[in-house]
Order: structure tokens, then C-alpha cells, then sequence
């Protein structure tokens, strides 16, 4: 007579059904698994080292991952409609240095210097929306192309030569100045890009052009055929993004005190590190702003609590990338709910 073990199809059915909630749980709530690693993070990285947490390490962690944030805001915008930028970086940068050449060679006072070169990064990525919607030409390659164009402009306007925060107006520099909480320092950049998160979280969320960014990164065509004008939203999509990269380039000034050309070198790849960190699907549709601040956070925390503990510059970009294989090989586990 054979006896069937009930007790061992029950433990797994039981661990199925686990997985799967666990599973939609993380679908319909993407920011839970980012948040999660950043508490654990700053435990265990608090644990190895008691710097970490205090108040002036802290302060350096934020200060060090504005720029990225706000490149990552950008980014975030266009992974959701199924698009990359490779060109974040060098509008940043690119930007940064238009700005302080309006300001110096050309004797522009600071807000009109700022002005003008918001301007430039607007329609920087005015034209990658503009190549996007118009010639449908993949992102990936219109964003490869126009890296090179604006790193090799960059080159050409600065002549390869730094600016000094000193002969530019004080309002350029102006993103770099602190300001005490207590033992705690928050500068002017954490606080405006802090509120950039808050404004854009509230768009994606609560606005018909938000549900229209969702609707046009899930499906494309379904959205077509719903009456969103597609292509709209993707012009859209990249002209805010460049305006947000230009932003990042202003932050950058006051966080260099400078305008340096030779920076920003890996900042495209630490942006899409920072989305997908945060829970964004590179395959668009899914995700959001808020997941994004925490991603940005995870790749600060690592690199300065993997710096206090000692560790190689070397391994640190190891941890980096093995978080990233993770947090897509989880994302790609997440998305089989829908099936």
C-alpha cells in the first residue's frame, strides 16, 4: 500500500503561495524592496563603522548623491516610457559650462547666465525628443549619438579649461552653501532637489500627464489606440528631462565650486544605476520618483560606508554592479505577476 507524504505538497504549496504574494505585494508597491536595502544598508554599514551615522558623515552622503538624483530624476521620467538617455551626464555637464561661460565671457549677470543655460539644456533634450518622436529612431542610439555631440561641444566651448566659482556671480555657486540643522548641513541643491522630487511625484501621480507617461511606457500602442498622443508625451518626457539635467549642471557648480569640463564622466551610468536601484523597469511602465531618491541614496551609502570600512575603490563598483544584476533580476521576476 503506498502513502502519500501530504505534508511535503502542503510545505511547498504553502512556500508558492508565499513567494506569489510576496511577488504582488512588490509589483503593486516597487519602492518597498529599494526601501528594505537602504535600512539595511545604513544598519549594517552604521554597525561597521559608528561614523557612519553621525550627523556630518550623513550630511556628506547627501551632499555627494544631489547631482545624481537630480540626473536620475530626468532619467526616471524617460525609463518610463521604455526609453534610456546615455546623454544625461554630458547635458549636466555641458550646461554647467555654458552657463559659466555666459556668466564670465560674456558678462552675464547670474540669473540671466542660469536662465540661458536652462535654456540650452532644455533644448538639448528638446532635440533627443525631437529625433525620438519625429524619425523614431531607437533612444538608445539618438542618446549615444547626441553624448558624443554634447561631450565634444563641451570640449570645444571650455577650451578644456576650468571655471572658477570665484570670477563667476555668486548665484551660481549659490547650490553649494549649507545650511546648519542642528549638527546636520543641508545645502541649497539637496533642498531644491528635494522639491523637484516632490513636484514630479505629485505629476506622475495626480495629473492626466503622469497616467499618460505610465500608460505610453506599458504599452505604446494600446495607449495610441486609448488616444494619448504618444508622441507628445515623449517630447514631453525628454525636454523635461533636459531641463531637470540642466538643473543637475547648477547643482553641480555650486557642489565643485567650479565648472569643470572633465567631470561627469560616469554620471549617465550612476543615473540609470539610481532608477533601476529605486524599482523603475527598464521596460517601462513601472515604477516612480519616490523609489529613485532611495535608489540614488543606496549608491551613496554604499560608497561612503564601503569607504569607511576600508574597502578598494575597485570593489566598491563591484558592489555597485551587483546590486544592479539583482535589483533587474528582480524586477524581471516581479513583472511574470502579470501573466
Amino acid at each position: 500500500m503506498t502513502t502519500i507524504d501530504s505534508s511535503t505538497d502542503f510545505d511547498v504549496s504553502r512556500h508558492d503561495s508565499l513567494g506569489l504574494r510576496v511577488q504582488h505585494v512588490l509589483h503593486g508597491n516597487p519602492v518597498l524592496g529599494p526601501l528594505a536595502v537602504l535600512v539595511i544598508a545604513v544598519i549594517a554599514f552604521s554597525i561597521v563603522n559608528t561614523r557612519f551615522f553621525s550627523a556630518a558623515n550623513l550630511s556628506l552622503v547627501l551632499a555627494q548623491v544631489t547631482v545624481i538624483a537630480t540626473l536620475a530624476l530626468g532619467q526616471t521620467l524617460v525609463i518610463l516610457t521604455a526609453g534610456i538617455d546615455l546623454a544625461a551626464g554630458a547635458i549636466a555637464v555641458f550646461s554647467s559650462i555654458l552657463m559659466a561661460s555666459f556668466a564670465t565671457d560674456l558678462g552675464m549677470p547670474g540669473m540671466l547666465a542660469l536662465l540661458f543655460g536652462f535654456a540650452c539644456g532644455t533644448a538639448m533634450g528638446m532635440l533627443n525628443g525631437f529625433l525620438v518622436t519625429r524619425f523614431k529612431l531607437p533612444p538608445f542610439i539618438v542618446t549615444l549619438g547626441t553624448l558624443t555631440i554634447f561631450f565634444s561641444l563641451n570640449s570645444v566651448i571650455s577650451k578644456s579649461e576650468t571655471v572658477r566659482g570665484s570670477d563667476m556671480p555668486g548665484l551660481m555657486t549659490w547650490t553649494g552653501t549649507s545650511i546648519p540643522i542642528g549638527t546636520f548641513r543641508l545645502t541649497y541643491g539637496s533642498i531644491i532637489m528635494l522639491a523637484l522630487f516632490g513636484l514630479f511625484f505629485y505629476a506622475l501621480r495626480s495629473t492626466a500627464w503622469g497616467k499618460h507617461v505610465y500608460a505610453t511606457g506599458d504599452d505604446i500602442e494600446a495607449a495610441r489606440l486609448a488616444g494619448i498622443r504618444t508622441n507628445r508625451v515623449l517630447f514631453s518626457v525628454y525636454t523635461l528631462a533636459g531641463l531637470l539635467y540642466a538643473v543637475a549642471g547648477w547643482i553641480l557648480i555650486g557642489r565643485l565650486a567650479s565648472a569643470s569640463p572633465n567631470v561627469g564622466v560616469d554620471y549617465n551610468l550612476d543615473s540609470i544605476t539610481a532608477v533601476v536601484l529605486g524599482g523603475t523597469s527598464l521596460f517601462g511602465g513601472r515604477g516612480g520618483v519616490l523609489g529613485t531618491l532611495i535608489g540614488a541614496l543606496i549608491v551613496g551609502v554604499f560608497r561612503n560606508g564601503l569607504q569607511l570600512g576600508g574597502v578598494e575603490v575597485v570593489w566598491q563598483g563591484f558592489a555597485i554592479g551587483l546590486l544592479v544584476l539583482v535589483a533587474v533580476s528582480l524586477d524581471q521576476w516581479i513583472r511574470k505577476v502579470k501573466s
